[in-house]
């Protein structure tokens, strides 16, 4: 679903990213400004327990995720290798920051067993992203699991605006996403074990 949203909001964006390439804005400013809005919102709002501001505030960042690349196709320069790896490392980041944010709310609210859950939620976040770059590192394909980035964030952030308002939706959206990112990492490795033994047999058979 999200995929399939992404050429509309694409659309919407255009004539910001054509105002920003107007006036000399690049790719890496757009990227490097959404991470530092989302670390800075998530890591100040969090913790004072403004969950709805604070989640709605850092979804307006994330789309700077797709404004960049709006920018970039449009001719606001930057390379695309190095674009392309700035803007992963600044998800990890953003992520980072996110889960960070809302863990240290929970901590300071008493609720130590959630905490928990949401830094193991941030952790198998990152083994995901990392089991897919390693992957593609070695050469193969790892397009595979059931809660990439997109899906993280919009779980994610959903539980944590919407819990200003039936608290419980906190805990059933953190265990719900550490459910659903560790089962991610897991089809990600099956998926890689299956190539790497596809490879070692074509290889005995030559």
């Amino acid at each position: 679903m999200l995929k399939l949203l992404r050429p509309a909001m694409t659309r919407i964006l255009t004539p910001l990213g054509t105002a920003l390439v107007s006036r000399g804005v690049g790719p890496d400013a757009v990227t490097a400004f959404g991470t530092t809005g989302t670390v800075v919102t998530a890591l100040v709002m969090f913790p004072m327990g403004h969950l709805w501001w604070g989640a709605f505030i850092i979804g307006l960042f994330t789309l700077l995720d797709l404004l960049d690349g709006v920018v970039a196709r449009l001719g606001g320069g930057g390379g695309s290798t190095w674009g392309a790896f700035l803007d992963s490392t600044f998800d990890r980041v953003a992520d980072a920051a996110i889960f960070s944010g809302v863990a240290a709310y929970l901590v300071l609210d008493g609720q130590l067993v959630l905490a928990a859950v949401v830094l193991f939620c941030l952790v198998a976040g990152m083994l995901v992203s990392y089991v897919k770059a390693r992957a593609e590192g070695l050469g193969l394909t790892c397009d595979v699991g059931l809660v990439e980035r997109p899906e993280r964030l919009v779980v994610g952030l959903c539980a944590v605006g919407f819990s200003q308002f039936w608290q419980p939706l906190l805990a059933l959206g953190m265990v719900l996403l550490a459910l659903g990112s560790a089962i991610t990492v897991v089809q990600r490795v099956v998926h890689v074990r299956k190539q790497t033994g596809e490879l070692h047999k074509q290889t005995g058979e030559r």
